[in-house]
């Protein structure tokens, strides 16, 4: 039994840990590919980048484990079936449920795993992954001076360039207009040039124009005294430098605790210390609204305990016999019921914000645990599935568990989203993909076990040639 352990982890943990780089992989390049205007041409340092993709692979694990497993144990199992090494463990006398205790007990781990992952490093790596994707996205582009566009990247400066080289350092054709250039106050400067050299300055603080055969016009106020009209300062120049400050256009990183309060950020201590604490404002933000309500409800479940209230109710009700006090009655309640609704507009929203907070977290917190039963019930599906296909490598394995993850998918997301607009509880979005995959885990499981030969073609075709039998000889 020992031997026949072994030969079935042997077989798991290669395809698994491929399959799991290979996902992993592929997860990665979709989020280049979805964020690769946002990070080149920016200017960031290689160690950005590189820390940006390690915080995304870790967020990618909850949905890349789930599919390396039923992945790994369809390919495990479809070759054992192929190699026909099923057939000599079952001759042997192993049953399949027993050659799939092993593999059961090491995904058990992997849950466990999992679940540990989920709740102590997957809020760290969001809360790095997501603070710094921020940062990133909102960093201002690394092509400082673009062709034929005023740019207002540095303060006080406008500069247009209308052409430069293939090198993207030698610049044709330059204009630089400055506000409040020069000595005097409210002076301003605008400088021509033919050619001009752009570069950095090796500490990286400063990009330096040499400009290059041109003109400088300087216009400033005059003085109060002797000289009260404005001032034309006029000078051709062979070579000049301006330098421009670039500590204002690098990148500065956010504080990481304005994004704490978000949900992926949170393991489950926080989140239910979050969910009973929203829980409570919201019930003591119905009690404000009923005490702003009350206030204009005059007459509401009046007691009958004496005759004066008796006679109260009766005078306030009699009806109004003049044409003019009906009118002014009807415009009081109509003022009554605007003034309401205009105090209740916004308490509304808010009610309403505050539900869907919780929801979120309630969501969140149980999708901590639907990751490691997702594991667990994906291998029931993958293990039989593999047995009773009896094909390894990475051909129809691949195909059919797409397909099976895609199901769950899906479904995962429909409930999620329902969960999150009301329409479903948090619990039932959360776990619906699992109750409809477990009952398909277990029949796929018992099939394999009694050896059924549910994928097998010639099986369909001989029960379809039956029922037309069948038809023609009631015909």
């Amino acid at each position: 039994m020992k031997k026949i352990h072994l030969l079935l982890l042997k077989s798991f943990i290669r395809p698994f840990i491929v399959t799991l780089l290979i996902v992993m992989f592929v997860l990665l390049m979709l989020f280049l590919f979805k964020y690769i205007d946002d990070l080149i041409g920016k200017g960031f340092a290689w160690y950005i980048i590189l820390e940006l993709m390690m915080y995304n692979s870790a967020t990618n694990v909850a949905m890349a484990l789930p599919l390396s497993v039923l992945l790994s144990s369809i390919m495990t199992y479809g070759a054992l079936g192929e190699n026909y090494e099923l057939v000599a463990i079952k001759s042997a006398g192993v049953s399949l449920r027993r050659a799939m205790y092993p593999m059961l007990v090491v995904i058990v781990v992997i849950s466990i795993a999992a679940f540990a992952f989920s709740d102590y490093m997957l809020p760290v790596a969001n809360l790095k992954y997501y603070s710094l994707l921020y940062d990133a996205r909102k960093q201002k582009s690394a092509d400082l001076i673009p062709e034929n566009i005023f740019s207002n990247r540095f303060p006080g400066y406008t500069i247009r360039v209308k052409h430069k080289d293939p090198d993207g350092q030698t610049l044709h054709d330059i204009m630089i207009y400055e506000a409040g250039g020069g000595n005097a106050a409210g002076s301003q400067t605008v400088t021509f040039a033919k050619t001009g050299l752009m570069y950095r300055t090796k500490d990286d603080l400063y990009l330096v124009l040499k400009l290059q055969d041109g003109i400088r016009y300087q216009e400033a106020a005059g003085d109060k005294g002797g000289m009260p009209r404005q001032q034309l300062t006029r000078f051709r120049f062979e070579e000049t430098e301006q330098k421009f400050d670039l500590s204002g256009l690098k990148m500065t990183r956010t504080n990481e605790s304005e994004f704490r309060q978000a949900s992926q950020m949170m393991n489950l201590r926080q989140l239910d210390h979050f969910v009973d604490s929203a829980r409570r404002n919201i019930d003591s933000t119905r009690f404000q609204n009923y005490r702003l309500l009350s206030a204009y409800l005059r007459y509401y479940m009046v007691p009958k305990k004496s005759d004066k209230v008796k006679k109260t109710i009766a005078a306030d009700s009699i009806v109004l016999k003049d044409q003019s006090a009906k009118v002014n009655a009807i415009n009081n309640a109509l003022s009554e019921v605007h003034q309401i609704q205009d105090a209740l507009r916004n308490r509304v929203d808010q009610h309403e914000e505050a539900n869907r907070n919780v929801r979120r977290y309630i969501l969140e917190y149980q999708k901590k645990f639907t990751l490691s039963a997702a594991c667990i019930v994906l291998f029931l599906i993958g293990a039989p599935l593999g047995a009773i296909i009896r094909k390894g490598g990475l051909g129809l394995p691949v195909v059919v568990s797409i397909i099976f993850f895609l199901i769950y998918y899906i479904i995962g997301t429909i409930g999620e989203k329902s969960a999150k607009e009301g329409e479903w509880s948090p619990v039932t979005g959360a776990w619906i993909g699992i109750v409809i995959l477990l009952p398909i885990g277990l029949f796929l499981t018992y099939k394999a076990a009694t050896d059924s030969s549910l994928f097998d073609i010639e099986i369909y075709r001989r029960f379809i040639g039956r029922v037309r039998f069948w038809k023609r000889s009631r015909t």
